[in-house]
């Protein structure tokens, strides 16, 4: 078995994205070693906290995030697979702001094929 976390307003066919929690995890430590103090916490807590369940960011706060997460990306440090990750939670932030939604992280998990 498999453990995903699937975002809403994401970029598939049913409009979610989904990520191995330990990629988002990780991503955590790029928001810490990029981003300044103050404004990374936001994205620090829902990256650190990816497997212990679902949640749910506001869509104000969501917007706030897009941009936190398109600064990740672009910051020199951040390696390629990690800013892709990043680019993409931060266009489905930006979607679910601008569409007044909440955004959702919803903990999934699937049966591997054998």
């Amino acid at each position: 078995m498999s453990v995903h976390i699937v975002t809403s307003h994401g970029a598939d066919f049913f409009g979610e994205d989904r990520y191995e929690i330990r990629d988002l995890q990780a991503l955590a430590g790029y928001a810490e070693g990029t981003l300044p103090h103050a404004d990374r916490q936001v994205l620090v807590r829902i990256l650190a906290h990816a497997g212990s369940g679902d949640q749910e960011v506001p869509a104000d706060q969501a917007a706030e995030m897009a941009g936190l997460f398109r600064r990740v990306a672009a910051h020199g440090f951040t390696r390629t697979k990690p800013a892709a990750h990043a680019m993409l939670l931060a266009a489905a932030a930006a979607r679910a702001a601008s569409d007044g939604e909440p955004w959702t992280w919803t903990l999934t998990t699937t049966k591997e094929a054998n």
